[in-house]
């Protein structure tokens, strides 16, 4: 790993740390180097601006300072193309549109050189990834998700059935390469998958949910994991 995207990574994971801090003979060991490294890295990030603060003796460590403001996001060529190529190839996941506009907004304040090397970069990263589903499904799930509302769907099963559902939409989730909408189903009274791709239409009602969780869908697999659990 290159110095400055060791700094990038660094300063993540620090804001990550929180309060609790972590000591440099642990950071030295995540990234495999030095302690002596990890120092003279540290003080490269408090010459940019970060808000690192140190303690001393047992417990200590080093941190962000909460609440400070970090120095506007800077990314290698490679981070870049990372993010363009990853919204490109699940471009029907939930708030797909969302993280690409933010993509977009992020490679808008790169300086012209990184940029201009991302973009040679992002024309050797080839995707064919599925057409999404409907725009206006996706949205309606992806508003009721948020805002913890009742979704009206219109619903085909695998055998052809079609039936109107009003369902308490609780997790997303992606499996065998294919996106289901997880949810209490009213009509069934019980938890139940749905195929994204399957619902042809989608509605969010005025009607909050009442309260179902994570924990009533069961078990997920050890290959699974929430998308916050990233670089744990």
């Amino acid at each position: 790993m290159k110095r400055a995207e060791r700094l990038h990574a660094l300063s993540e994971m620090l804001r990550r740390s929180g309060v609790r801090g972590r000591t440099a003979e642990r950071l030295a060991r995540e990234f495999g180097v030095s302690v002596r490294t990890i120092k003279r890295d540290l003080v490269a990030l408090e010459h940019s601006g970060a808000p690192i603060w140190s303690r001393p003796g047992p417990g200590g460590g080093y941190g962000l300072a909460a609440g400070a403001s970090l120095p506007p996001v800077s990314l290698s060529p490679a981070q870049a193309v990372a993010l363009m190529a990853s919204v490109s190839a699940a471009s029907d996941a939930p708030y797909a549109d969302l993280a690409a506009a933010g993509i977009r907004k992020i490679l808008d304040v790169l300086d012209p050189r990184t940029r201009a090397r991302a973009d040679e970069l992002a024309g050797r990263v080839w995707v064919d990834a599925p057409p999404p589903s409907s725009r206006a499904v996706r949205s309606a799930l992806e508003e009721a998700m948020a805002e913890q509302r009742v979704v009206r769907i219109r619903y085909t099963s695998k055998e052809g059935a079609t039936t109107s559902r009003d369902v308490e939409p609780v997790m997303f989730a992606s499996t065998n390469g294919q996106w289901y909408l997880v949810g209490w189903c009213r009509l069934r009274d019980a938890m139940r998958w749905f195929i994204v791709s399957r619902i042809e239409r989608a509605g969010v009602t005025k009607l909050a949910c009442t309260g179902h969780t994570i924990h009533e869908v069961g078990s997920p697999p050890a290959t699974a994991r929430p998308v916050h659990g990233w670089g744990e």
